[in-house]
């Protein structure tokens, strides 16, 4: 059978497809639209119901399995650095683009005459009243199974962190616990399989919303702010993180090519969060080791927002202009400063860009917080874009964190992301190679990827994975 599915044939074109009848629904039956919501969310719940099982069977299965769980804390900080001095670049290029095009100038917006919506008004009450310290108390759970049931992926990280290290320390008599793990990851990886069967149906649903709600008139009022940031986006995630993939000497469009599926399904979607787990899998077959797939991701959705910290610097510093408040550069400075500590409080929370932007301008009170009425009507039109951001960041950071923990098997990257067919490593020694077998072969009706894509996540030890030939 031909491993290779033709393009008209592979997820990402049908959910391409679903974008635009929904966008197509949504301007001309705008009632309709707005009435297909609950497709759209529903779509995005069932993703968010694996995410949590996914993060923890990866990072206990990938920390269970290394020799020295010495590596696995260095490359925990060695991801914690590469993410702030990303968030950095960041926030430094919204900076840079708004001050160079200056849209608000001009506005002359009285920030006394604002008048704040219900919606806008709990925001900035969220705002107001979160710290920047508020990402730290999440990491500790009041008890075991809460993080699972509130989908917080900081917590689910520390107990599989926590867990994995107990296993890995108890030796054989762990054994028949790890070899469950790998099981069970199998299992819901397939459940993963056949919920990306709705992908397309889920992004039809969320843009007929988003336009039907919104309309498509919103995004002439301030389309030139819109159009700056995906400008500015789209040049960090080419310039910027291409920059990273050509230190790597690795190919940043091939990558956005590898991962065109996830990318669709985030544009539809308007969140990162149902491609998590695509994205994890396609990690650890492009060649990066489980255990650092397993830390690396699901932490750099809440630590490495690319996307938000250019919607931060440059929303803030365009609300400044419109309302006539002139910051020094030492000021703007400033504002970044508070913006690297924000930006993590509300990673997670509904509305969390908002509630970022509104802790910001409180933290510093030089620039008015009812300011954001301004963009309200326009941030469901940049969600998109702050989101398809995120993704690319992470997965760049994936392979440069693993590039430098020595993780990462580079022929086999370099492979897999040219489009070559490559064969899922083979450890027949093992008990659980027979569901890998099975799992390369559910790989040809899978459609969340291609066939030759697939990485077999049944595979006990992360090292056997990335260090066969290609």
């Amino acid at each position: 059978m031909d491993t290779k599915r033709r393009w008209y044939r592979q997820l990402y074109f049908y959910v391409l497809v679903a974008i635009v009848l929904g966008i197509a629904v949504g301007a001309i039956w705008p009632d309709l639209g707005a009435a297909l919501e609950p497709i759209g969310t529903s779509f995005v719940d069932l993703m968010k119901m694996l995410i949590g099982p996914v993060v923890f069977l990866t990072i206990v299965g990938g920390i269970a399995s290394v020799a020295d769980l010495k590596k696995v804390g260095l490359t925990g900080l060695k991801a914690l650095t590469y993410f702030q001095i990303g968030t950095i670049v960041a926030l430094a290029t919204g900076l840079v683009a708004i001050n160079l095009f200056r849209l608000g100038d001009g506005v002359n917006v009285d920030p006394a005459t604002l008048q704040a919506s219900d919606d806008v008004t709990e925001l900035v009450e969220a705002g107001e009243e979160s710290h920047w310290w508020d990402f730290l108390l999440k990491v500790l759970p009041d008890n075991i199974l809460g993080p699972f049931v509130e989908g917080q992926i900081l917590q689910i990280i520390f107990i599989a962190v926590i867990f994995g290290v107990a296993l890995n320390a108890v030796g054989r008599a762990g054994a028949p616990i790890l070899d469950g793990v790998h099981r069970l990851t199998t299992i819901v990886f397939k459940i993963l399989s056949y919920v990306m069967k709705l992908a397309p149906v889920g992004a039809f649903g969320a843009m007929a919303y988003a336009i039907g709600k919104y309309g498509l008139s919103t995004l002439t009022s301030l389309g030139s702010l819109i159009a700056l940031f995906y400008v500015t986006s789209a040049l960090f995630v080419i310039v910027g993180l291409g920059a990273v993939m050509l230190y790597l000497r690795l190919n940043i469009f091939q990558l956005l090519r590898y991962l065109r599926e996830e990318l669709m399904l985030v544009l539809g979607t308007s969140t990162a969060e149902p491609a998590l787990p695509g994205l994890m899998r396609k990690m650890e077959f492009a060649g990066v080791q489980k255990s650092t797939v397993g830390l690396v991701v699901p932490t750099g959705y809440s630590f490495n927002l690319d996307g938000a910290a250019i919607y931060l610097s440059l929303a803030a510093l365009y609300i400044a202009q419109a309302t006539n408040t002139d910051l020094s550069i030492g000021e703007q400075l400033g504002l970044l400063a508070v913006m690297l500590l924000t930006s993590k409080g509300a990673a997670g929370v509904a509305g969390g860009g908002f509630i970022a932007l509104t802790a910001t301008l409180a933290t510093v009170g030089t620039v008015p917080a009812a300011g954001i009425m301004l963009i309200f009507g326009i941030d469901k039109f940049m969600s998109e874009c702050r989101a398809l951001v995120n993704f690319c960041g992470n997965a760049v950071a994936t392979l440069f964190i693993a590039r430098w923990d020595n993780t990462l098997d580079h022929a086999r990257a370099r492979a897999v992301l040219r489009g070559e067919i490559v064969p899922h490593p083979a450890d027949s020694q093992s008990a659980d190679s027979q569901p890998a077998d099975s799992q390369s072969a559910d790989s040809q009706s899978a459609d969340s990827q291609p066939a030759d894509s697939q990485p077999a996540d049944s595979q006990p030890a992360a090292e056997q994975r990335v260090t066969a030939g290609v």
